[in-house]
């Protein structure tokens, strides 16, 4: 039996990454000791809590590696728990020596893109566009999160079929819960003590958890981060564009007149936290007969009067960035869990919402808002 050593199984070992925080288990000191004999190689694995939830990934993941390197030996994997020092010294390299409570996505240099989905009142479908814009971006291989921002109203786990799963907090660091397509997901309804608790919070409060949302959670390197808002232009809004100037926003309406005048609102409101409004897209469009005639039940010309007014009323130009038909699957997957961009990519609804997010991804990121670090040069 050829030899196997302790560096051979640790090169092996590296190429496993902790589910959650997707990062080598080596490089966050999760191994603690390897014991390697004749016949059996035996690995102490430290959790960084007692009750991880995928810890049996952990088991399969290390036992698959270290058996591929050492196929003739037997493996077996001995859990343990991190100290809180282990866990504080994991956390510090985590955050990379930044200060805690320091938003990411709102320091110079950050690449993420930031959309903040938005819109006048309820009902128009927000969260639907939110989930299937972010898994059309994750399905085309960009790394993507989603912050269910819509206090009152939290749906995004739902539609994402994550049921009660809830977030692993290691000291003051939150871990995103895993979705489909490796996006990572907050929102505020994973982090009740009970799911059918009513948030009641006023301005403080809500301040508070979004920046709990974006700064105490370990987020990552991603490509794009989707916000969910609440309708209208309340305190989450405002302290959205305290926290994030450089988000970009995006109003979601219907085609009706009574929707698209209050939608306005929402653009203008970007406007005013100086925030850049990318786009309008029309939910409940229309519905497509059989016979191919397109019955507009909601009416028409909604996103077409948004964009307008926004265009002239903010000195840009704000484009209709799509118009997704009624479709009784789209309504479905947000109901099952399945969004109907993974479901039934061919579906028109979904064709519509994956041509956005293309469009969207393929765009260059203004510079509104954006924190440059640059500070003025000495007089000569």
């Amino acid at each position: 039996m050829a030899a196997v050593t302790e560096d051979q199984v640790r090169e092996a070992l590296s190429a496993v990454n902790d589910p959650e925080i997707k990062r080598p288990i080596t490089e966050l000191g999760m191994v603690d000791t390897i014991t390697i004999t004749d016949e059996a190689i035996t690995v102490r694995l430290l959790l960084t809590v007692a009750g991880c939830p995928l810890k049996d990934t952990l088991n399969r993941d290390v036992t698959a590696a270290v058996a591929k390197a050492a196929p003739a030996h037997l493996v077996t994997v001995d859990m343990g728990v991190m100290t809180e020092e282990q866990r504080k010294a994991m956390q510090e390299h985590l955050r990379g020596g930044r200060a805690e409570r320091e938003i990411p996505f709102a320091q110079p240099g950050s690449l993420t893109k930031v959309y903040a989905i938005a819109s006048g009142k309820g009902g128009v479908g927000k969260s639907s566009v939110t989930v299937n814009l972010a898994l059309a971006m994750a399905r085309s291989g960009l790394k993507v999160g989603i912050v269910d921002a819509d206090i009152y109203g939290h749906s995004i786990p739902d539609m994402l079929g994550l049921g009660d799963q809830r977030p692993t907090q290691v000291e003051e660091m939150i871990m995103p819960v895993p979705a489909a397509e490796g996006m990572k997901v907050i929102s505020i309804g994973m982090l009740k003590p009970r799911k059918d608790q009513v948030v009641a919070w006023r301005g403080p409060m809500l301040d508070r958890a979004l920046v709990q949302m974006l700064a105490d959670v370990y987020w990552g390197d991603l490509d794009a981060l989707f916000l969910d808002l609440p309708p209208g232009t309340g305190d989450m809004a405002i302290s959205l564009g305290q926290h994030l100037p450089g988000a970009e926003v995006i109003v979601v309406t219907t085609p009706q007149q009574a929707a698209a005048q209050v939608a306005e609102r929402a653009g203008t409101m970007a406007s005013m936290m100086h925030q850049r409004v990318v786009g309008v897209i029309e939910n409940m469009s229309y519905l497509q007969l059989p016979s191919g005639e397109r019955m507009e039940i909601f009416g028409s010309g909604g996103a077409d009067e948004v964009a307008s007014k926004l265009s002239s009323r903010l000195g840009y130009e704000v484009d209709v960035l799509g118009r997704v038909p009624l479709e009784e699957n789209f309504r479905e997957g947000g109901d099952s869990g399945d969004p109907i961009v993974g479901a039934d990519p061919s579906a028109p609804s979904a064709v519509v919402l994956q041509g956005i997010a293309d469009a969207l991804s393929g765009r260059q990121r203004g510079l509104a808002g954006m924190q440059l670090g640059l500070s003025p040069a000495g007089r000569l």
